[in-house]
């Protein structure tokens, strides 16, 4: 019988390249888009009709209990659900000072919320055929904080939290749960894909050249940004695997070692050695 994954995210970015990578491992996806005029997206990136017809692009929006609802009843049509992949989210910028509380609610809509109500409505099935597997796309920014991204931060430190207790409630019954945190990859969610909140770019903000400084640090560092396929591989490979062993796996350049070092350093030394890297001086 053929497996079948659910992709949240699908029309670009990581979603997009799980979405491909599933469907040419033999995977029925279903791939999901906030638009279906972006669904096209996908048959852009896909030359062989094979595997273009083992994805069927569904229209969800995380956020919309309607919507949610309509992925239930999807969901309860379907034969099994092999793997659910959370991957939609997006990032939003601003100092702690600036962002206002509204603009918090949205991200948590999104990065947090979203991915508990698109979870519930495959625990069930998962849960009677006594296997399954969940993949929550987080990031490097669920354990190492960064100035004037806490609402994304925020969000990713959520869902790190919900994620661990998902895997540990959910194991006894042949589920599986895992976290991909990827590092810089180049995607749209730096990009097009970032929200910024305008106070934190106004030059009436207090925060404004610290805001200016990290902005140009981001910028910089974007060269370095690797090839988002790798994670899509990545996810796919834990897609495929019998059991998950551990619950995180980090990814990205310099990613592991970074953990380490906040690991073992105290704060007052892991603190000056990050403004000594993004502003090349210590605080």
């Amino acid at each position: 019988m053929r497996k079948t994954a659910i992709v949240t995210g699908a029309s670009s970015g990581f979603g997009l390249l799980t979405t491909i990578e599933l469907a040419k491992t033999g995977f029925h996806v279903i791939a999901t888009v906030r638009n279906l005029e972006k669904a096209a997206i996908i048959e852009d990136h896909i030359s062989d009709r094979n595997i273009m017809s083992r994805i069927e692009p569904f229209l969800l929006d995380v956020t919309d209990d309607g919507s949610i609802a309509k992925l239930s009843e999807k969901v309860e049509e379907l034969n099994r659900i092999d793997v659910l992949v959370n991957n939609a989210g997006f990032a939003m910028g601003g100092f702690c000072e600036d962002v206002r509380i509204e603009s918090y609610r949205k991200q948590f809509e999104t990065n947090v919320f979203g991915v508990m109500a698109v979870t519930q409505t495959v625990l069930s099935k998962m849960r009677a055929q006594g296997e399954g597997t969940i993949i929550n796309v987080s990031s490097i920014s669920g354990i190492i904080a960064f100035p004037g991204l806490s609402p994304y931060v925020s969000s990713k430190f959520a869902l790190e939290g919900y994620t661990e207790s998902l895997r540990l409630e959910v194991k006894p019954y042949g589920i599986q749960v895992a976290l991909v945190e990827p590092g810089s990859f180049q995607t749209n969610i730096w990009s097009s894909g970032m929200e910024v909140e305008e106070k934190s770019l106004s030059d009436n903000s207090p925060y404004y050249d610290y805001m200016k400084g990290i902005t140009t640090a981001l910028e910089k560092g974007k060269k370095n940004h690797g090839n988002p396929q790798k994670v899509a591989i990545l996810i796919r490979n834990l897609a495929l695997q019998q059991e998950l062993k551990k619950l995180r796996y980090p990814i990205g350049q310099g990613v592991k070692m970074s953990l380490r070092l906040k690991k073992i350093l105290s704060w007052k030394k892991w603190e000056n050695m990050f403004f000594k890297q993004l502003f090349n001086r210590t605080k």
